[in-house]
């Protein structure tokens, strides 16, 4: 399963499926490999077929890509990243074309695999091409927030993340702290210390273990915690995850098999 750990985005691949009407935090950029899929957005009464759509933090929507593999992309929309893809939508949504779609997804093979390698450099290129107009100025960082991420995500994860207890490892005082700490990742530190939970636990349920045991690794109370989390999140479950990786981790084997 493509994971990669940034500050506030989360990105995964797999076969398509069909959501009821839901609405999570998460900025969510869906791309279907090939073919479309069909939106259902707010009070609207009909769907709307696209070959992709990103669609604003806490917009009630409904999808349906079953059929198609797709790529997808979550971001916290309060980070840096999340402004500038807040700023490019004039509407609750934005839909893209077959065109538009084959332009972001050009630089990843259109079938089959997709090369771990390649999942980081296609995020970055592809919040650049979508990034809208806005004054934020990429973040400068402070070396005591360097140090506190190195600590943040050292493994095991620390087990005391209070601002008390994180602002003595960074060696400032709480208020300063929070400041530094938003003006260097572009997110506030309890949001990205979530974001930093739910990574963890995704790359767990990715390497195979139960829901259960990816909670008690990220530091959730327990596996019930961790799926509404996720579901508040990201509008889905551990789970749709675990299924996700069992069909990348199917198809990367396929070519031995043969």
């Amino acid at each position: 399963m493509p994971l990669v750990v940034w500050p506030a985005a989360l990105a995964m691949w797999g076969p398509g499926d069909m959501s009821s009407k839901h609405a999570h935090h998460a900025m969510h950029l869906m791309l279907c490999r090939t073919g479309t899929l069909s939106i259902r957005v707010d009070s609207a009464k009909k769907d709307t077929r696209a070959a992709g759509v990103l669609v604003g933090p806490d917009v009630p929507h409904a999808l349906d890509a079953r059929g198609t593999e797709v790529v997808l992309l979550f971001v916290e929309p309060e980070s840096h990243d999340g402004l500038r893809l807040r700023a490019s939508l004039t509407e609750s949504v934005r839909l893209f074309d077959e065109a538009a779609r084959d332009a972001l997804l050009a630089s990843l093979p259109r079938e089959g695999p997709i090369p771990h390698a390649a999942i980081g450099p296609w995020m970055e290129s592809t919040l650049e091409a979508l990034a809208g107009p806005t004054t934020t100025s990429a973040p400068r960082m402070h070396p005591r927030v360097r140090k506190l991420l190195r600590h943040l995500r050292s493994d095991p994860a620390p087990e005391d993340t209070s601002l008390e207890a994180l602002a003595e490892v960074a060696g400032l005082s709480s208020g300063r702290l929070m400041h530094a700490f938003t003006e260097s990742t572009g997110v506030p530190l309890r949001p990205y210390l979530l974001w930093l939970r739910l990574q963890r636990a995704a790359g767990a349920i990715a390497s195979g273990r139960t829901a259960g045991e990816a909670a008690h690794a990220a530091g959730f109370s327990d596996s019930a915690h961790l799926t509404r989390t996720f579901r508040r999140m990201f509008g889905t479950t551990p789970s749709f995850l675990q299924r996700r990786s069992q069909f990348v981790q199917a198809q990367a084997k396929a070519p031995d098999a043969s």
